[in-house]
């Protein structure tokens, strides 16, 4: 089972798409604010992929992207109703792996989202990682 870690400050989004995602398998943790998100990342949990939003009530979904990025190998994908070619190119050069505009399409996205996991399941990485030690053999 696929592990995904839903960071979404809109309860209404954040429950269909708790709700279409588990129907498709998937174990969803959400979190609502970077803290909690921070927290549960922190806390040994191990997520094979992350949906975020841009805007969070305390602070950047980028700034958590870059955050995620620098110490988790993690895909991402962006689910935001930020549209402005500035936002997109810029979530894409923090090493998100998709940008979803909202309003948005639910079976588009967990397309996406599987398609993005397959690339990642063959990706042999050689690093271990053990609570917030990493060490990559290569």
């Amino acid at each position: 089972m696929k592990n995904i870690l839903l960071i979404e400050d809109n309860e209404s989004i954040l429950k269909g798409l708790v709700y279409s995602l588990e129907q498709e398998r998937f174990k969803v943790t959400t979190a609502m604010t970077i803290k909690d998100s921070k927290n549960l990342l922190e806390s040994n949990n191990i997520y094979n992929l992350i949906i975020l939003d841009i805007s969070l009530p305390d602070g950047s979904g980028f700034d958590l992207c870059k955050y995620i990025k620098s110490n988790y190998n993690i895909p991402i994908i962006f689910l935001t109703a930020k549209d402005e070619e500035q936002d997109v190119v810029q979530g894409f050069d923090l090493g998100a792996d998709d940008y979803i505009i909202k309003p948005f399409r639910t079976r588009e996205l967990i397309s996406r989202a599987n398609n993005i996991l397959r690339r990642y399941n063959n990706i042999q990485t050689n690093i271990i990682t053990s609570s917030n030690i990493k060490i990559d053999l290569d």
